[in-house]
């Protein structure tokens, strides 16, 4: 069994064809811990409030602050952290989330309970920024894309199960016991990432490594970053209404609305699925799949008219929001290279959060203005626009590769680094001597 001291190196021929798993599955157990804290208060939202003597109001912001909180720690935390080892790092974000999920169990009111979700925020910000870069270290490139659905599985499964598992606890033992339940399995997630998780590069090192590559540019990378930002701003803007806008389809499945939400969990499952099957065809894949996200938002436009047609959209809009977050993370690490998968890493849950909580905000604005049913059209146009801005990135990278092509040469953000190896990780000849040691 590899410790987290060692790193990823395949041994033997054809070693390199096959996934790490024992490390992706562990690091999409920490994904599945990390979306169940997020979302735990939403689960436990009566009880929790009651408990603690506030509004539900007041305990659905400990939600929206946690996001806000992701967007304004992640970089300083991964710039605090970048001498550790990235597992070290993983490790230790795990063991703060553990102390967050216990002091809110044990909270004895909102300004305790506060503390203690705004100290999980920033523990998960870190974690996202850091196991994003670690994933495409752990594998060659051309795996990248199954290597990254493996570890978001983990959050799908966190929304699927993870959430509905909190409030059955609480339901059960009371609120404060889920909260206990999240620290115990934050707890065993940091010991297992230490047993199982390979080592990898500090923050920042591979950049000093990799110092004669640092020409290749992030112009495409941060471009693709915020055009998914303004994706996500469309898509969880709706999301957040989706019981409402659906309330006629909910009402042919057994269960109603809690049927409907796991239904949309589990097709986002399939979504996440079909991403991994994608392979190379990443690019393309992520345009599609854009584009389908802003059809099945005008699609919920049938669903009070039609509710099968509704329920149908449902399902659609599910699967194809499922694939989004993989392709889109898969692209922007092919994107970043090692010279700044720390970089990308982090402007990842940045942009990510900040186009969540501003789709939650921007949506609630709209709903008290216009009412729920003004929705879909103005997301779904802005979804559009993201599929346009992803469409001028790729080509332009496109017309520069055949540019380059035709001179003989590659362009920097898609020569191979001459001090990588077929994996994409420096190779021991450049950790020797590429950074001048």
């Amino acid at each position: 069994m590899r410790t987290a001291q060692q790193s990823f190196h395949p041994s033997r021929p054809g070693a390199e064809e096959r996934l790490p798993w024992p490390a992706l599955l562990v690091l999409g157990s920490a994904t599945l811990v990390m979306v169940t804290g997020e979302m735990l208060p939403t689960a436990v939202l009566a009880a929790m409030s009651a408990g603690l003597g506030v509004t539900e109001a007041s305990t659905g912001m400990l939600v929206s602050l946690w996001a806000l909180v992701v967007v304004v720690t992640s970089f300083p935390l991964v710039r605090l952290t970048r001498a550790w080892d990235r597992t070290n790092v993983i490790s230790a974000s795990m063991l703060l989330l553990s102390g967050s999920a216990l002091l809110t169990a044990v909270a004895p009111g909102y300004t305790v309970a506060l503390a203690g979700r705004t100290m999980g925020a920033a523990a998960v910000g870190l974690l996202w920024s850091t196991v994003n870069a670690h994933v495409a270290d752990l594998v060659p490139d051309r795996m990248l894309g199954r290597a990254t659905a493996v570890v978001l599985g983990g959050a799908t499964l966190g929304m699927v199960l993870g959430a509905p598992l909190g409030r059955f606890v609480a339901d059960l033992l009371g609120w404060r016991a889920s909260f206990a339940l999240l620290a115990a399995a934050s707890i065993l997630v940091a010991w297992v990432i230490r047993r199982v998780v390979p080592g990898g590069p500090r923050h920042g090192e591979v950049a000093r490594e990799l110092q004669a590559g640092q020409g290749r540019p992030v112009g495409a990378m941060v471009a693709v970053t915020v055009l998914v930002g303004v994706v996500l701003v469309g898509h969880f803007g709706t999301y957040t209404y989706i019981t409402v806008l659906a309330d006629r389809p909910a009402g042919l499945l057994p269960g109603g609305t809690g049927t409907l939400l796991l239904l949309f969990g589990l097709a986002s499952a399939v979504g996440v699925a079909v991403a991994a099957r994608m392979g190379e065809r990443t690019v393309g894949a992520l345009e599609v799949g854009v584009g389908a996200t802003a059809v099945a938002l005008l699609g919920l436009l049938l669903a009070d008219g039609h509710p099968a047609l509704g329920l149908a959209v449902v399902v659609a809009w599910g699967v194809v929001s499922g694939t989004l977050a993989p392709l889109a993370q898969t692209l922007i690490l092919r994107l970043a290279g090692p010279q700044h998968r720390s970089l990308a890493g982090a402007l990842i849950p940045v942009l990510f959060n900040a186009g969540i909580a501003a789709g939650a905000a921007l949506a609630s604005v709209l709903v008290a203005r216009d009412g729920v049913g003004s929705l879909p059209v103005p997301a779904a146009a802005l979804v559009g626009v993201a599929v346009v801005g992803l469409l001028v990135v790729n080509r332009a990278r496109a017309a520069r590769r055949e540019g380059s092509a035709g001179l003989g040469a590659r362009p920097p953000s898609e020569a191979p680094d001459r001090h990588q190896d077929r994996g994409g990780r420096p190779s021991r000849a450049s950790a020797r001597g590429g950074a001048g040691r």
